[in-house]
């Protein structure tokens, strides 16, 4: 690890004791815990209509987004892990699964929203709807598949 994520130990209160978490130097500057607020499922890549309507009803819900990068395409869902502590760490350092283990904080978001660093992205019914108007000269044409 370079000096610029250099470990940090902070103390913390937990069940009414103060404990010491050990925090590498950029995640202790996050006062969010972005990366611990929202997960990101890759999804696979939408290409006819019944995909993109279905995309439709799942950025219908509260803090469901969609987004695509170099990566693919994702939902990007907003909730907060159950494990955060009030001061933004985790309550389960020590014990943390796997995937917070192996997460890269090198580019995260505290360096670029998902927003900003995505190729799309669809927070809402009417800007996902918008695209697909564009990309289907036939849009609501969609329908007549079921009708029949």
């Amino acid at each position: 690890m370079d000096a610029k994520n250099s470990i940090k130990i902070v103390e913390v209160e937990k069940d009414g004791k103060i404990i010491e978490v050990a925090l590498d130097k950029k995640c202790s500057k996050c006062k969010k815990s972005i990366c611990c607020n929202s997960i990101n499922q890759k999804i696979p890549t939408p290409k006819t209509k019944e995909d993109f309507d279905h995309l439709l009803w799942q950025v219908s819900h509260e803090g469901i987004n969609i987004f695509k990068d170099a990566d693919g395409w994702f939902l990007h869902i907003e909730t907060n892990c159950s494990h955060l502590l009030p001061h933004g760490v985790c309550g389960i350092y020590e014990t943390r699964p796997w995937v917070c283990r192996e997460y890269d904080n090198d580019f995260c978001e505290f360096d670029e929203s998902i927003k900003d660093a995505s190729e799309l992205f669809f927070s809402t019914h009417k800007k996902l709807e918008k695209y697909c108007r564009k990309r289907f000269k036939k849009w609501d044409k969609r329908f007549t598949i079921y009708e029949s």
